[in-house]
């Protein structure tokens, strides 16, 4: 019987619709530090010259204004913690599991030894044989299985 390939079946995420929705980002409509200053400021340069903003008014905003920036700079310490190559490097010779999706959009397992962590774009891969897979991935880590081929794919 001769192979037959379906025109009319489309794997949902590569329709044209589904691709552009995905590359739309969201606005970030959160408040950042630079925000806050530029908050401080207006008020500064418009604060009413019979009433100036109080001394302990300021320096409670200047507080808050330095918590603010605090907050960010955990949070990008929290970024480059989680992306630390010390602890990534542990998984080298470890079998790692992950899964891979066919054509078709059904999942296949695939497993094999990390024989390296390389960073591209600032991500973290796993080289399992001539396969780069990224962390976040990863649905196990294990001891490397004696005598046991990979199936890195």
């Amino acid at each position: 019987m001769a192979d037959r390939v379906s025109t009319t079946n489309v794997w949902p995420y590569y329709s044209a619709s589904n691709v552009q929705a995905a590359a739309k980002k969201p606005e970030d409509t959160s408040m950042g530090k630079d925000d806050f200053l530029r908050i401080l400021v207006t008020q500064l340069q418009n604060q009413d010259p019979m009433q100036p903003l109080q001394d302990k008014d300021f320096i409670a905003q200047m507080a808050q204004f330095s918590s603010v920036e605090q907050l960010v700079n955990m949070s990008d310490q929290l970024t480059a913690l989680r992306q630390n190559l010390g602890m990534a490097s542990t998984m080298i010779g470890k079998n790692v599991q992950w899964y891979d999706y066919s054509e078709t959009g059904e999942m296949i397992p695939r497993n094999g030894v990390v024989d390296s962590i390389v960073i591209k774009d600032k991500v973290q891969y796993a080289r399992v044989g001539n396969q780069d897979i990224d962390l976040k991935d990863i649905v196990s880590i294990g001891d490397q299985v004696e005598g046991g081929d990979a199936d890195n794919g």
